[in-house]
């Protein structure tokens, strides 16, 4: 690899192995080839599920690439001081557990890289072994609300529209062939049952559905076992007042820690801007740290006052509020088309504005 090359890509290993710590406080080799864009969440998602029989098959580089950036993973979290710990990552099957693999070779050696988390050594040793047991433990199976009939391919029974089926191996299977078929369906909608329940269930599996509208299987609810259930359903009854107390003093102290959120962006903003209009630097603030919005404003980067995260709010506000921006887009245009045709109008905006 060229020199220049080499080291633009330590350059965003070391970036995003610090990201990552500085969140999670562990950083794994799938967090970086994740964050550096080599590897899609969705993929990493599949192969726990077993849809992708080995990871190196979904990485969007060469084996010298991937090595490579192992290599400088390591580097650095020695620099770092930071304490390897190996971790067994398995999926669930009918029978049991099984290992999942990361290369196409299964070397030994390579397997074990990938599988090595560096912890940072604030972490106590509890929260070290909580984090491993959760690491280490199988993903949650999916059951799908199916939207047409199928048919089972193990047993040939008939699984009618909104019945519920299992994919392996890219086969559809019925809940008894996928021995599920002893858990009861618990609804989305009540978050302290549907918490417990998962809590005491030894077994559980989520239910989706696909929604057509937007695009996207969506949760519809849990597989849990009945005695879980009726334990969770007991505990509920009986604390019910002491939990919707705790809920509205939750509410409360959330809009005040919004308040205290956008008061402070709205100061920054006015620094970063000063010609800002400060009834548009507090309505910016506002829209962009609305909570649960998924805008710049709620991410970490905005809650700590980013500057680029919150120019790239303002940017946004000027984009949608001071050009034809928005009509571009509802006449059809493409959206990178649209934001060509407005850029010299709002970097003009927010040249006056600083």
């Amino acid at each position: 690899m060229h020199p220049d090359r080499h080291e633009e890509l330590r350059k965003r290993v070391v970036s995003a192995a610090e990201a990552v710590l500085a969140h999670k406080q562990y950083v794994s080799a799938i967090d970086v080839l994740t964050r550096t864009g080599l590897l899609a969440p969705t993929h990493v998602e599949s192969w726990r599920k077993g849809r992708i029989d080995f990871l190196e098959r979904a990485i969007q580089a060469n084996l010298k690439k991937i090595s490579q950036s192992m290599a400088m993973l390591h580097e650095w979290a020695l620099e770092k001081g930071l304490k390897p710990s190996e971790t067994r990552y398995v999926r669930r099957t009918r029978t049991g557990t099984v290992d999942l693999r990361f290369s196409e070779s299964g070397d030994p050696n390579i397997e074990k890289n990938y599988r090595t988390h560096y912890v940072s050594p604030a972490l106590s040793e509890r929260k070290q072994e909580r984090l491993t047991q959760k690491l280490s433990s199988p993903a949650q199976p999916v059951v799908f609300e199916i939207l047409r009939d199928s048919t089972c391919s193990e047993c040939g029974a008939e699984l009618a529209r909104d019945s519920f089926l299992v994919m392996e191996a890219g086969q559809p299977l019925c809940l008894p062939c996928a021995r599920l078929d002893d858990l009861e369906y618990l609804a989305a909608g009540d978050a302290a049952l549907t918490r417990r329940s998962v809590r005491y269930s030894e077994r559980t599996a989520v239910v989706v559905r696909f929604s057509r509208s937007r695009g996207r299987y969506e949760r519809q609810g849990v597989l849990v076992e009945k005695s879980a259930l009726e334990k969770s359903e007991q505990e509920c009854s009986e604390d019910a007042g002491e939990r919707a107390k705790a809920r509205a003093v939750g509410a409360a102290r959330r809009q005040e820690q919004d308040r205290e959120l956008i008061a402070r962006m709205t100061a920054e903003i006015g620094k970063l801007f000063p010609c800002c209009p400060p009834r548009e630097a507090a309505a910016i603030a506002a829209h962009t740290a609305t909570r649960n919005s998924g805008r710049v404003g709620r991410t970490l980067a905005g809650r700590n006052l980013d500057e680029g995260a919150l120019t790239a709010a303002v940017t946004a506000a000027v984009r949608h509020q001071h050009t034809e921006y928005d009509a571009m887009l509802a006449a059809g245009m493409d959206r990178l088309l649209a934001r060509q045709q407005i850029a010299d109008r709002v970097q003009a905006i927010l040249a006056a504005w600083r």
